[in-house]
C-alpha cells in the first residue's frame, strides 16, 4: 500500500496527470466505487482533497463511508473534461484518518462545513492509471491516434496475480474445477 506521496514520488508526472484531472474544476471531483456488504459496488460523487501528504477524502455519514469504514477497499475515477474522454483512476484501501491536527488542516485547506458529520480518510494508491485520447505526444489533436495510458502499480503491494492477469480461458477452467 503506497500512499499517495509515495506514489508521486515514484511516477510524478503520472500524480501531476492524475491530479490535473481530478481538480479540474477547482475542488476535487470525482467518483468513489466502494464494496457493498454483499459484495457488489457502490460508486458516489465524492470531493477528493490531494495534497503533497495524500489522497484524502472527507466522507458523511452515509452508506460509502460505512461501506468503507467496514472494507476501505475503493476505486477513484475523474469526472470526464468537457472537452475530451481523458481520465484518471486510482484505486487501493481507505483508513479514517484519527490525528486532529492533520483533520483540522485538511478541512481548512478543504472548506469541509464543520457542523457536518463527516470523518476524513487517507487512500492508499495500489494502481493507478491515466488515459489521453485524442492528443499527439506534442499535446495537439490526434484523431486517428488511440488513448495513450499509463499504468501504475504499487511495487511493494502488487501481487504476482495483480502483475500477470490470468488468462481469461485459464480463469473458466479453474472456476470449472472448484
Amino acid at each position: 500500500m503506497a500512499s499517495w506521496s509515495e506514489f508521486a514520488a515514484d511516477e510524478p508526472r503520472l500524480a501531476d496527470g492524475i491530479r490535473l484531472l481530478m481538480q479540474q474544476y477547482g475542488p476535487g471531483f470525482g467518483y468513489l466505487a466502494t464494496v457493498r456488504a454483499d459484495g457488489g459496488p457502490r460508486v458516489h460523487p465524492v470531493s477528493p482533497v490531494i495534497t503533497d501528504d495524500g489522497l484524502f477524502c472527507f466522507v458523511i455519514d452515509s452508506p460509502k463511508r460505512r461501506d468503507l469504514e467496514r472494507d476501505g477497499r475503493y476505486a477513484l475515477h475523474s469526472f470526464p473534461p468537457e472537452e475530451s474522454d481523458d481520465e484518471a483512476y486510482v484505486a487501493g484501501r481507505a483508513w479514517p484518518v484519527t490525528d486532529d491536527a492533520t483533520v483540522a488542516r485538511l478541512a481548512l485547506a478543504a472548506r469541509a462545513a464543520p457542523l457536518a458529520d463527516w470523518r476524513l480518510f487517507e487512500f492508499s494508491v495500489d494502481v493507478a492509471m491515466l488515459s489521453r485520447r485524442g492528443h499527439s505526444s506534442a499535446g495537439s489533436a490526434d484523431p486517428v491516434g488511440g488513448p495513450a495510458v499509463q499504468v501504475w502499480l504499487d511495487p511493494v503491494g502488487a501481487t504476482p496475480q495483480a502483475q500477470r492477469p490470468v488468462p481469461l480461458a485459464a480463469a473458466h477452467s479453474a472456476r470449472r474445477a472448484a
